[in-house]
């Protein structure tokens, strides 16, 4: 295993932007979004950065039971999307941590302007060593984080503390396939040296060690590769949109998502949509 202070410089190099809020906006501008009024639709293209975006988030929502009277940990909160969607659409507070310092001033900015900012909270921190008293959360909440993280056996030992009894873990996340290594770059890492993906046994055991009941377990590969190849195609026929993931990853993303895509139909990596309770 590297050193975790080398893997979470890899990390914040890949994500980070020099100004991203002001791209954001002006990527909002051009789209022709009123900043005055945006809602969770207006900024899916750019805020919901794992495959299937937005529908994602709402069906492990309805499995894992979120409503009102929930507090959310959202780890690996990104610019926010995830976690202003459950405000909105269920009037939850929620707690965004991510790595990256932008991400989280992106989020607390884009939340201010959708009038969220009593619901929702960012801050930076390591999803291995969270900032969080004991029995804190709800529901702990994760998408598309993991592959970043080295040290998988402290990362849900830590999920598991910071939950309160008898509360729940939803997981979307990236798992590693049979059919060999992953093609790079790709969405979360440009290289190898900061991708750690598991196998799915190998995130189940890992689940149940740090003491958690897996209660549902749900694999949506099949409609990550339909969503792939309607992206890859829509991004070659018109272009990249003033709306995309590419405003926070950069140009490259057209390759990210064309050998995201080839993973995916080869078998490189797997998807799984987890709900567990503590």
């Amino acid at each position: 295993m590297r050193i975790p202070r080398k893997v979470n410089k890899s990390v914040q190099a890949h994500y980070t932007r020099s100004d991203l809020s002001s791209f954001v906006l002006t990527a909002l501008e051009k789209a022709g979004k009123n900043l005055k009024q945006l809602t969770p639709e207006d900024l899916a293209p750019i805020d919901e950065f794992h495959i299937r975006g937005r529908a994602a988030t709402l069906e492990l929502a309805q499995a894992t039971g979120v409503d009102s009277s929930k507090h959310v940990l959202d780890i690996g909160s990104g610019i926010g999307g995830t976690s202003r969607c459950l405000a909105w659409e269920y009037g939850c507070r929620v707690t965004g941590i991510d790595l990256t310092d932008e991400y989280c001033r992106t989020a607390a900015m884009l939340a201010d302007l959708m009038g969220l900012s009593e619901l929702v909270s960012y801050r930076q921190g390591d999803a291995t060593s969270l900032p969080f008293p004991d029995a804190s959360f709800d529901i702990v909440w994760t998408e598309h984080v993991a592959m970043n993280i080295p040290d998988k056996p402290k990362l849900y030992r830590e999920m598991y503390r910071v939950l309160k009894p008898g509360g729940m873990l939803a997981i979307y996340d990236v798992l590693a396939g049979d059919a060999g290594p992953v093609i790079f770059p790709v969405p979360w890492a440009r290289t190898p040296e900061s991708s750690f993906l598991l196998t799915p046994n190998e995130l189940r055991n890992l689940l149940m060690e740090a003491g958690f009941n897996i209660a549902a377990w749900s694999d949506p590969t099949q409609a990550a590769r339909a969503w792939f190849v309607a992206l890859e195609e829509e991004i070659r026929k018109e272009g990249l949109p003033p709306l995309g993931f590419h405003v926070l990853l950069g140009p490259d993303f057209q390759v990210m998502a064309r050998n995201q895509r080839r993973n995916l139909e080869e078998g490189r990596i797997v998807l799984a949509q987890v709900v567990a309770q503590k």
